[in-house]
């Protein structure tokens, strides 16, 4: 007789086991991290929330927490709603606005040069776009936002672009980190002294950017913010549309090529984008440094390298630093205030040491 053996109810191979297991592991892990990004969103949020609210309170008037709510709610003719509607809104949303676009040029600079280190003012971007509204107005006359937002552009671009040129120059394996760091500081020094001597040789032309060189937020009314949102909002649409794309170049140009990325397209979409966010926020505000740097790199530290949940959170983070940056310089110089971009330089400083120190600073 012959004797057929059923496997039907046979257990699964031991590979099978550790597929399985493998695979469960898999899933956990992805959904921790995933409930660790929203966790993180929520948490940002609230801290964002914390900073608006102190933006508005703390200055050469303090203002009670709950004054401050009611003025929110109830705006009326007392002081406390004029100092909360009047001064400290308009450059509250201006920090936020700029906060985030500077933080997200940051991201962008960074996962496009896949270096750590860029930034749009350490690169050279904010003193290219300095140097270009500095000589519209001293040679072409300009004078508003409105026109000069247009040379901001011509200069943000520009600067990245040869910027971008001089760390591929001589190599073929994308843009070198260093040379893009020393590049970018090495242009940042000339538009700086270029921008300077300018100023000097005819101060009264240009008294009215003195100061906006500095980086300020104070100095800004929300009509001169309306006419830069538009372009940050296409700023944002860029990012979020090429993000997917960066992740792929971060793995090299070869592979995301080989992946179906079209690496010029994305680079020319970056740069783009770079422009418009960088040159609208230093167009309002001027050049407020380390915002770009920091900020990702914070974030990337709790996200990981995925470039779309990078930008979301740059969105969130950038105005929270620079809101604080703020509220910190009008309490430690009260009744006066040190403008913002002065603090981000000074706390973001250390913070370039640090990374230019840690081993694994070299590359994205």
């Amino acid at each position: 007789m012959t004797h057929t053996l059923d496997t039907s109810q046979a257990p699964p191979p031991d590979d099978a086991d550790e597929n399985g297991k493998d695979k469960a592991v898999a899933s956990s892990a992805t959904t921790g991290l995933y409930a660790k990004r929203a966790i993180g969103l929520v948490v940002l949020l609230v801290i964002l929330f914390l900073a608006f609210i102190a933006s508005l309170a703390h200055g050469a008037n303090p203002i009670p927490y709950a004054d401050v709510w009611e003025a929110i709610w109830n705006r009326g003719e007392n002081e406390a709603s004029y100092i909360v509607w009047d001064q400290r809104f308009p450059r509250t949303i201006i920090g936020i606005l700029t906060g985030a676009a500077f933080a997200l040029s940051g991201a962008l600079i960074q996962a496009l040069t896949r270096n750590p280190l860029a930034d749009a003012g350490i690169l050279g971007v904010n003193a290219g776009a300095g140097l270009a509204v500095t000589v519209g107005v001293g040679i072409f006359g300009i004078a508003g936002i409105t026109q000069y937002i247009w040379f901001a552009f011509l200069g943000a671009a520009a600067t990245t672009v040869l910027v971008y040129v001089i760390g591929v120059a001589g190599g073929s394996r994308g843009a070198n980190p260093a040379t893009l760091v020393l590049a970018g500081v090495a242009l940042a020094a000339v538009f700086g002294g270029v921008t300077s001597f300018l100023q000097l040789i005819d101060p009264d032309t240009f008294e009215a950017i003195r100061n906006w060189n500095l980086g300020s937020v104070a100095r800004t009314s929300l009509g001169d913010a309306q006419a830069v949102i538009p372009f940050l909002l296409l700023g944002f649409v860029l990012a979020v549309l090429v993000s997917t794309d960066l992740n792929s170049i971060a793995l090299g140009d070869d592979l995301a090529a080989s992946l179906g990325t079209k690496v010029v397209r994305a680079r020319v979409v970056t740069i783009l984008a770079v422009t418009v966010l960088a040159g609208g926020a230093t167009a309002l505000t001027g050049g407020i440094g380390f915002v770009g740097l920091m900020v990702p790199h914070v974030v990337r530290w709790i996200v990981g390298p995925d470039q779309r949940w990078i930008f979301f959170y740059c969105l969130l983070g950038g105005p929270i630093m620079v809101m604080l940056a703020d509220t910190l310089g009008r309490v430690i110089a009260r009744p006066g205030e040190i403008e913002v971009g002065i603090l981000t330089a000074v706390i973001g400083a250390p913070v370039l040491i640090a990374l230019v120190r840690r081993k694994n600073a070299s590359g994205l």
